[in-house]
């Protein structure tokens, strides 16, 4: 009793329970940041990779930005699809080495899977792509538009399959702990982009100029560059070489193979939910014309940006979480979860801010401001960039919730979530207030803001839920 009245009034010994009530929670923000501050650069060299296309492709016009983003919609839907077995590989990967770390086989084999999956995905995908512009007529685009747009598909759909097995290799990289790895690929194959759109967009270094087609041939260019180098990584480097990756690599492995198509169709579906809602906010937005389609790209790309570092953090906590719950740490897994969730909400918080204090600043990143032919891309862009900024928060909770859930191979409910928020409501609400009540851009990215909070409070309300139970 004695012993109990001396350490309440003591605040020396005070400071020293709250130090080891937060011990925890600090150990595991340094290993989440530590996990994530490579892959969040990866993740920007990436985004990067898209907005020197937006930006190369915008000094043509605005009719080549408004192609290169409707074509994107239907190139991203295929990618979307094929997907899902690679987001799968992450959490299979992480859940053996917490149990076993010096499982290599099964390493090895959750890979190989992977890699067979996504590329016999890929054939049927690139097959669905050669009908680009027939597609895009009948979704209602303008001739002109939906013509540019093919050639951008047509050559972009080559890098389909080493986009999808790039993938699979980072993921299996990010979850033995050698995220720089990825780094160094990702920030390698920017340059290379920018370096191929330089030749290809505007006919550098003897090359005649191609234009849309010239970035859609240097976008494909990019994904084989950055597939073949991190595969050379892999089979080189010590770190990775010990789980010969590619050893017995036509050996079929039922179980994994099953496990990943089990785990990747919902966690696939949970993202086309998502993504499909927005590309087909872009293929309405695209009955507004071009004006409207560029304004949306640029916003689009301008929340893309800010969304990869919680997207960063999200991949991070899907091998937090997933090492702690293959180790039976129930505990472990639910301040990893937390921790994600509430770093990515504080920095999407600070870019509302920016986003609303300063819009037509970052439209000039794009198009220039005070030209007169883009009057109408300029406004309509930064009321787009006001509602971008009221989702950021959203948008943090929702992707950093959803891929804790990923790493307790939480997979059907979060597709369920996805599919009511972004259909039900942001879907109902774009068209109701985009299309049906007048406000065209303006309410379809109401609509976006909506499904996004839907989305946000049902994934964190499942992570919470979820994460209490025994493992």
């Amino acid at each position: 009793m004695l012993k109990t009245m001396t350490t309440y009034f003591d605040p020396t010994a005070g400071r020293a329970l709250r130090h080891e009530a937060l011990k925890p929670w600090i150990d595991e923000s340094r290993a989440l940041l530590k996990l994530a501050a490579p892959i969040i650069l990866m993740q920007l060299a990436q985004i990067g990779t898209l907005t020197a296309d937006v930006i190369m492709v915008g000094a043509l016009g605005k009719e080549a930005l408004a192609a290169t983003s409707i074509g994107a919609v239907l190139f991203y839907f295929g990618w979307l699809i094929g997907y899902g077995p690679v987001m799968a590989v992450s959490p299979i990967v992480a859940q053996i080495l917490g149990a076993h770390p010096n499982d290599r086989a099964r390493v090895r084999n959750a890979v190989r899977m992977g890699l067979w999956v996504t590329g016999l995905l890929s054939v049927p995908l690139m097959i669905f792509l050669i009908w680009a512009k027939p597609m895009l007529l009948m979704l209602g685009q303008q001739p002109a538009i939906a013509e540019i747009a093919e050639d951008w598909v047509h050559a972009a759909a080559f890098g389909l399959p080493f986009a999808l097995g790039f993938g699979v290799l980072r993921s299996f990289a990010t979850s033995v702990g050698r995220q720089n790895a990825v780094l160094g690929v990702a920030i390698a194959t920017l340059f290379v982009n920018i370096f191929a759109n330089w030749v290809l967009i505007y006919g550098n270094l003897g090359a005649p100029p191609l234009g849309v087609w010239g970035a859609g041939i240097a976008t494909a260019i990019a994904y084989g560059f950055s597939f073949f180098f991190m595969l050379a990584w892999i089979l080189i480097a010590p770190s990775f070489r010990k789980y010969h990756v590619l050893h017995r690599f036509t050996r079929y492995d039922r179980a994994k193979f099953a496990e990943i198509l089990r785990l990747g169709a919902p966690m696939g579906a949970s993202i086309l939910f998502e993504a499909m809602l927005f590309n087909t906010a872009t293929l309405m937005i695209g009955w507004f014309g071009a004006a409207s389609l560029a304004a949306h790209q640029i916003a689009m790309n301008v929340g893309s940006v800010t969304f990869m570092v919680p997207m960063g953090l999200a991949m991070a906590a899907t091998v937090r979480v997933g090492l702690a719950a293959g180790g039976r740490n129930a505990e472990g897994a639910r301040r990893a979860g937390w921790t994600a969730i509430a770093f990515g909400a504080a920095f999407m918080l600070v870019c509302a801010a920016v986003i609303a204090s300063f819009p037509r600043t970052l439209v000039g990143i794009y198009i220039p401001t005070d030209a007169l032919e883009n009057a109408e891309v300029v406004k309509l862009a930064v009321v787009f960039l006001y509602v971008a900024a009221v989702f950021q928060l959203f948008d943090a909770l929702q992707v950093t919730a959803q891929l804790s859930l990923r790493g307790l191979k939480d997979a059907k409910a979060p597709m369920w979530i996805a599919g009511a928020s972004y259909w039900l409501v942001g879907f109902g609400l774009a068209w109701g207030l985009g299309v049906w009540a007048g406000l065209g851009g303006f309410g379809i990215w109401i609509g976006l803001a909506a499904g996004l909070a839907a989305a946000a409070l049902g994934m964190v309300t499942r992570f919470a839920i979820l994460s209490r139970r025994r493992l």
